[in-house]
């Protein structure tokens, strides 16, 4: 049999079934693989809300995208080049994201009538066998007859034997990207190391794919793409959920502070409660409260006591959350509210990613309620913005919301993971005892950054009074004075401001300092504002990129930068909400790109408006 190695540069692969296939697994043991390997890599994993969503309907698809190169990635990429499809919903659902002559590997089990049938396809009508796949390279498989094949001398049940169609799908796919299964048989003995006969067959069902690779004489080319140059160092594949709580133990670890967690769990932010829950070594506490609002008090009152109090949650949960966040900021105390974006409104989609929510964290409590607002850009960027976000509520003494989504909290990429003494010091005072001269404690009496006091409760003469209602200067104590009250309004927006003095400046991600246009984004659309930017910089066009990590406040000198150019457009995940803030803020007729449809925005699509606005 004539074999023949083919070198690529740059690879898309789907991986697509119902949400029972194990789609998300088959794709993530590929990325651990790939990572392994040593390329640049970006995944975006999509799945239904529902824990079992209707089989075999397109509502009920779950899928797992992933980019894998030997140069620099940006993005999981706009169409794939590999698509494997388990049944007819799962081609029909990704048929359009399929470049031109792409690849197809077909579980042909998944294409029997009444897969067609929900697949909402005709009567009769097969995609498989009716030429409408003329322009791409299919490949039929029937994964659920080889599988079962494979695992004829195991006593399992035909249900349980089927779930390892993944396995075989898995084993399929490494051997046609010229890879070893020893990460994934590692994996495998990790997670069934108790339960012998699940573990071997999954294993059996691995090599059986690899082998159907290896043997069929049809299949007559392998693919193989080489290291990325990354920039030297350690790495290890990173999700944004695991980042963001590596850094908040981080923050912990640096600060002095014990670290608490007082949370409800919610999609897409309960991954970090898990993973914060599994490091109970660093002092780490971790409470699953009854509700959203016992998660954010619980915290609050982690903070009054001088830890590191952190709460998570989602856009609905934030809303709950709404008048704790208003308690916590008119107590002046710390405290990390950390928001993974979803679609809204109300419960809207739950599994979908939006950045819609900059409006609800800038305006979203009762009354003048200023609080700075930090975002994350990338899964690893995650672990940056956290620590950043801490820093910022402990040394200023103020609730900081944190802003990622869904997109880059479950999405994966390369992460080359800082030591101990590359971090910034956080540091730390409590107050321990009256100052020389100080007949009483005033704890509002505050520092250059306007921050007052941190007083831990049981410190002799340190009694305070706190709550909700408000404060008179310096002394705390409850006022319903007219001016006193503006003046406390206006103050706590000039802490909120002053921040600005203690944030790096704003710097250009690309591009030259003055030009065209200049696109400022915001969070995970980092990405396709990147790659797009470098392709028209590369054609010559002056068009530079600068992406924001304080949205509040914004560096001191944004509007110098924004001033410095013809046109700026800022591409969001909503119906157009930083621009307006921008435009506000700014004076200027910034340009809005929107997409709400629950996926990210495409490089194609920016470089189409970009090149308009040129």
């Amino acid at each position: 049999m004539n074999r023949k190695d083919e070198l690529l540069k740059d690879v898309v692969i789907k991986f697509a079934g119902d949400s029972g296939d194990g789609m998300q697994l088959t794709g993530s043991q590929f990325t651990n693989n790939t990572a392994l390997m040593g390329m640049d890599l970006a995944t975006f994993p999509d799945f239904p809300a529902e824990i079992r969503a209707p089989q075999g309907t397109l509502a009920g698809v779950s899928g797992f995208q992933l980019r894998f190169s030997s140069s620099p990635v940006y993005t999981p990429g706009d169409e794939c080049d590999v698509l494997v499809a388990m049944n007819a919903a799962a081609l029909k659902s990704n048929l359009k994201n399929l470049k031109k002559g792409g690849k197809i590997i077909a579980n042909t089990d998944g294409f029997d009538a009444k897969n067609l049938r929900l697949a909402n396809y005709a009567e009769g009508d097969n995609p498989l066998e009716n030429n409408s796949l003329s322009g791409f390279e299919v490949t039929k498989i029937d994964v659920t007859k080889l599988t079962r094949e494979a695992l004829k001398e195991f006593t399992l049940g035909t249900k349980e034997k089927d779930r390892a169609k993944n396995m075989f799908v898995l084993g399929y796919l490494y051997w046609m990207f010229n890879r070893d299964m020893d990460s994934t048989v590692q994996f495998l003995k990790d997670k069934f190391g108790k339960k012998d006969e699940i573990l071997n067959s999954n294993i059996k069902a691995l090599q059986a794919g690899y082998n159907f690779g290896d043997t069929t004489e049809t299949f007559t080319t392998r693919f193989k793409v080489d290291k990325a140059r990354l920039e030297p160092g350690t790495y290890r594949s990173i999700m944004g959920n695991q980042a963001l709580a590596y850094g908040l133990i981080a923050a912990s670890q640096k600060s002095g502070l014990p670290l608490f967690l007082g949370s409800y769990p919610i999609t897409p932010a309960s991954d970090i409660l898990h993973e914060l829950s599994r490091h109970k070594s660093f002092g780490i506490k971790t409470f699953q409260a009854e509700d959203e609002i016992a998660g954010i008090t619980s915290a609050i009152g982690a903070s009054y006591g001088g830890a590191l109090a952190i709460t998570t949650t989602s856009g609905p949960g934030m809303a709950l959350k709404t008048e704790a966040i208003g308690l916590a900021l008119m107590m002046e105390i710390p405290l990390l509210i950390v928001n993974v974006q979803r679609g809204g409104p109300s419960t809207g989609l739950p599994t979908k990613t939006e950045q819609s929510d900059l409006f609800q964290a800038y305006y979203g409590r009762n009354g003048e309620s200023p609080l700075p607002i930090v975002s994350a850009s990338t899964p690893s960027d995650c672990f940056a913005a956290a620590y950043e976000a801490c820093r910022i509520s402990v040394q200023h003494m103020i609730p900081v919301i944190l802003l990622t989504d869904g997109y880059i909290a479950n999405g994966a990429e390369p992460w080359k993971f800082p030591t101990s003494a590359d971090l910034q010091p956080i540091d730390v005072t409590f107050k321990a005892g009256l100052d020389e001269g100080e007949e009483k404690f005033l704890p509002y009496k505050r520092d250059e950054k306007l921050a007052r006091p941190w007083a831990i409760p049981g410190t002799a003469g340190l009694e305070h009074r706190i709550g909700g209602l408000e404060k008179q200067d310096i002394t705390g104590n409850i006022s319903y004075d007219a001016d006193n009250h503006e003046h406390m309004v206006k103050l706590r927006q000039a802490k909120v401001d002053k921040i600005a003095e203690h944030i790096p400046e704003q710097h250009l991600d690309s591009g030259p300092d003055t030009g065209k246009v200049l696109v400022i984004g915001w969070g995970s659309t980092f990405g396709a504002i990147k790659s797009a930017c470098a392709e028209l910089q590369a054609e010559g066009h002056a068009i530079s990129h600068a992406h924001l990590r304080y949205v509040r406040p914004f560096p001191r000198n944004l509007g110098d930068i924004i001033k410095r150019f013809d046109k700026v457009l800022i591409p969001e995940i909503n119906n157009g909400q930083l621009v307006k803030i921008i435009r506000d803020q700014y004076l200027v007729d910034a340009v809005p790109y929107n997409k709400i449809k629950g996926v990210p925005i495409t490089k194609t699509e920016l470089l189409e408006q970009l090149r308009a606005m040129l």
